[in-house]
């Protein structure tokens, strides 16, 4: 008799036969420029930790003061009994920040995607989603059964084409973009997409999961592009550049009263806690403060490139401190990646379905935590292994 469960066997020997299969470590140590990975101190090119602010005094003693005050957890969804004054504040200061009118904190950036576009768009709607966007904003799509119209990576031309073609036939569109681009590094036109939008009249959305704490000073893409108070909806990530956990939807007032009242993962899970929370308005005020960390996160980004560049590796079409280093097939990207690890450096393959078949890489975090001897050491140890293995 067959096992009902033999089709999920099946699959598992398939990926480990294909070198898809994910083999996941464990973290013993803080996020941090160093790290103890498999009971191994190695070097930290894997967390997307771009300020160190993961591991930073000032957030862990704002956490401990939280939970002195407010306990570990709301224990309500936001709309019933979860929403705390820290949650208020946290909402105020990262509008201030972003230089919008409201946002709205949720329990992650996958969540704010999905929390924002199915309220927007419905079944007599379109959206306009560029080839490349983030799983989370996939599956925002998805769940909204709006039909997706997908649109040639950065190419407001062929964005523009599309809206064209197919606007006229729905009720109303919306245009959806990452703004970093998570796997290649590469920035979005948002200035060309936000004026094909508004000639047509489509609902603008940016998911700066990437940006934040990165471009623009800190304050993102859209600052970058000098956007702000003009894109409808801004998706954010806490859990990154700001190295707690947590989403925000930030933009048009009008729009983030309207997701309070029909988000359902702001409306139905519980609110996030009162450490991570404080954790958040720490980072806000590092943010604010300085711009330090960011620049110093600009310096390793331009020193590790460039080292990169004269080694020869391919690094595709990186504009940002996200640093793709191409090596084509997923068996050759784990191999590559398992010897870095046995040099001392944590720096994880990445290959399908996280990206296409035949784009298998290893990814780089640059982050401001790194010293410069740190770049050194990384620099050095993917000299070795790409030579041992015919890369350079």
């Amino acid at each position: 008799m067959t096992d009902k469960l033999d089709f999920i066997r099946e699959d598992v020997e398939n990926l480990k036969e294909q070198g898809l299969f994910i083999n996941i470590r464990t973290m013993g140590s803080p996020a941090d420029a160093w790290m103890i990975v498999d009971g191994r101190r190695v070097l930290n090119f894997c967390t997307n930790n771009y300020l160190g602010l993961a591991n930073h005094p000032k957030m862990k003693e704002a956490a401990k003061r939280a939970i002195d005050e407010w306990g570990v957890g709301p224990a309500a969804v936001r709309s019933i009994a979860g929403t705390q004054a820290l949650h208020l504040q946290l909402e105020r200061r990262l509008a201030e920040f972003k230089e919008v009118e409201d946002a709205l904190y949720v329990q992650s950036g996958f969540c704010a995607n999905q929390a924002a576009i199915p309220p927007l768009v419905g079944r007599e709607d379109v959206i306009f989603s560029d080839r490349l966007n983030h799983a989370s904003i996939i599956d925002g799509c998805r769940l909204s059964r709006a039909t997706i119209v997908v649109y040639e990576h950065c190419d407001p031309a062929d964005a523009e084409a599309k809206i064209k073609e197919h606007l006229p036939n729905y009720r109303r569109g919306l245009l959806v973009t990452d703004g970093v681009f998570s796997m290649d590094g590469d920035i979005a036109p948002l200035d060309r997409l936000y004026e094909v939008a508004e000639k047509y009249g489509v609902i603008t959305m940016v998911d700066d999961a990437h940006g934040e704490g990165v471009l623009g000073g800190g304050r993102g893409i859209v600052h970058h592009f000098g956007l702000h108070g003009k894109f409808d909806v801004e998706i954010g990530t806490l859990s990154k550049a700001f190295g707690v956990v947590g989403g925000v939807i930030a933009g048009r007032k009008l729009i983030v009263d309207y997701l309070r009242q029909k988000a359902r993962p702001f409306l139905f899970s519980s609110a996030v806690t009162p450490a991570d929370t404080a954790a958040c308005l720490a980072a806000v005020d590092l943010l604010e403060e300085s711009e330090e960390l960011v620049n110093r996160l600009w310096e390793n980004t331009r020193y590790f490139k460039a080292g990169m560049k004269e080694l020869g590796f391919d690094t595709g079409r990186t504009e940002t401190p996200i640093v793709p280093v191409m090596l084509g097939e997923a068996p050759l990207a784990r191999e590559f990646s398992r010897r870095l690890f046995e040099e001392g450096v944590f720096a994880m393959a990445l290959g399908f379905p996280t990206v296409p078949h035949g784009q298998a890489r290893i990814r780089v975090m640059n982050t401001a935590a790194h010293s410069r001897q740190d770049l050194d050491i990384g620099l050095a140890a993917f000299e070795k292994v790409g030579r041992e293995l015919g890369v350079i």
